[in-house]
């Protein structure tokens, strides 16, 4: 069994996080919540997500595996409005997922979860911890995607530091202590990452909301951040692009 009514917006937001990975997701569900994780093809990003029941408006489940095609789910709700509640609701007769809008009902095949391996959260040692206002980060981030094709983050004990160098053209942005929200970073910490990965995991963070890195030397970069009223958490690690000497 699984019913649930939850916002438009929250919906919309597990879809924009987990989308530019995957286009099929296998949700756990249990009475506590819904969660998921998965590996993008390339195997170079993973994104791992959590969905407290206390975010949902009503909320019964039991413990099962929903396969989802994330194209056919972000296809109704684009008709959502921002303050729309969507009804959610597993038919098992006919193995759909019936999402409500309003007066509009969209039955959606669910896809065999059978072949969907669950890949485990690598155990790192991320030494600097840095939480940023997305907006900060996006800026930098949105000016080196016009430079080049990865982008270097750096963090010491007094700054934060994103740094983009193409053929004629770099991009820096430095963000000291005072202006973080949180800095904590014994030892000098730098990897290079690829633009596109890393841009498309912040945009789902807006203007003021805080979101954490932890960084390493030549390590994978982790990502987290809240929504839903801090009732959902999502957390990416994206693999680092080892320099050539």
């Amino acid at each position: 069994m699984f019913q649930a009514k939850i916002k438009a917006e929250t919906l919309k937001k597990m879809i924009d996080i987990v989308s530019p990975l995957v286009n099929e997701v296998k949700l756990n569900v249990s009475p506590k919540g819904i969660s998921l994780r998965a590996v993008d093809p390339a195997h170079v990003a993973m994104v791992d997500l959590e969905i407290k029941a206390s975010a949902f408006e009503e909320y019964k489940a039991e413990d099962m595996e929903l396969g989802i095609d994330l194209d056919k789910l972000g296809s109704v709700m684009k008709l959502a409005g921002a303050g729309d509640t969507v009804q959610l609701e597993f038919d098992e007769m006919s193995n759909r997922l019936i999402v409500k809008i309003g007066n509009l009902v969209r039955k959606i095949g669910l896809i065999d979860t059978t072949g969907m391996t669950e890949p485990k959260v690598p155990n790192l040692n991320l030494p600097a911890k840095i939480t940023v206002k997305a907006s900060d980060l996006y800026q930098g981030v949105k000016a080196s995607e016009a430079v080049s094709d990865h982008i270097a983050l750096l963090a010491n004990r007094d700054f934060f530091e994103l740094f983009a160098e193409g053929d004629t053209d770099t991009v820096n942005l430095r963000l000291p202590k005072d202006l973080l929200i949180d800095l904590d970073a014994p030892e000098k910490c730098r990897s290079l990452f690829s633009i596109d990965y890393f841009s498309s995991m912040i945009k789902p963070v807006k203007g003021d909301q805080p979101l954490t890195i932890y960084l390493g030397n030549d390590n994978p970069v982790k990502l987290e951040f809240e929504f839903a009223d801090k009732n959902a958490r999502a957390t990416y690690l994206l693999a680092p692009r080892i320099e050539s000497e």
